[in-house]
């Protein structure tokens, strides 16, 4: 059975939100022309609390983008964003969130940062999806959202680590790119895990 993850697609990472994907929006469209195709619909959403400690405002004298140790992990600074019940939290209205059958917050502790669907970023704490995708019979996924090079990525390494054959829309994501071509790299890493990148606007089910 086939599983599409949705992965962050809200208002803080779309342009005009606190931490803006460049183009963000541009993948809704075909994210909305691929879920019909799916025999089961997840969606992830960033759900942090107001303090938490990957915000570069917890941190005196750090600005967003850098980097710090934070609790034994390498974590990047960002601005305030997905604060719980903020609109900047909500699903992007135009996508089409009917068919979703389930929902899995993350970031929900604010000492460590969570970029994957599947785990915190130090694995100490798993948010419930792989027992659910499991228990669906799910033995492939499919990956979309934002940001490819952060929480899409993420996700999908440890979907593939998992054991999902696992797979990600290219033209269904888009990348921060903190650093230039840090999108490509995501994708290479990608790649030579043995996930397999496709074109969304070419796929049918």
């Amino acid at each position: 059975m086939n599983a599409l993850i949705l992965v962050d697609i809200q208002y803080d990472f779309i342009p005009g939100g606190a931490l803006a994907v460049t183009e963000g929006e541009a993948i809704i469209p075909l994210v909305n022309r691929l879920i019909p195709q799916f025999d089961l619909v997840v969606a992830t959403q960033d759900w942090h609390p107001h303090n938490h400690e990957s915000f570069a405002s917890q941190h005196t004298g750090q600005q967003v983008g850098e980097v710090i140790d934070l609790y034994g992990l390498s974590q990047v600074l960002w601005p305030d964003h997905c604060i719980q019940g903020s609109q900047g939290a909500a699903f992007v209205d135009s996508l089409d969130q009917r068919t979703i059958q389930k929902i899995f917050q993350k970031g929900t502790d604010p000492t460590i940062d969570s970029y994957s669907g599947f785990f915190d970023n130090g694995h100490r704490k798993a948010t419930g999806m792989e027992d659910y995708l499991r228990e669906m019979g799910v033995d492939q996924v499919f990956v979309v959202g934002l940001a490819a090079d952060y929480c899409v990525k993420f996700t999908a390494m440890d979907a593939q680590e998992l054991g999902f054959q696992t797979h990600v829309f290219m033209d269904a994501t888009r990348g921060v790119n903190l650093s230039l071509g840090d999108t490509q790299k995501a994708f290479d890493e990608m790649n030579q895990l043995g996930i397999q990148l496709l074109s969304g606007a070419n796929w049918r089910s």
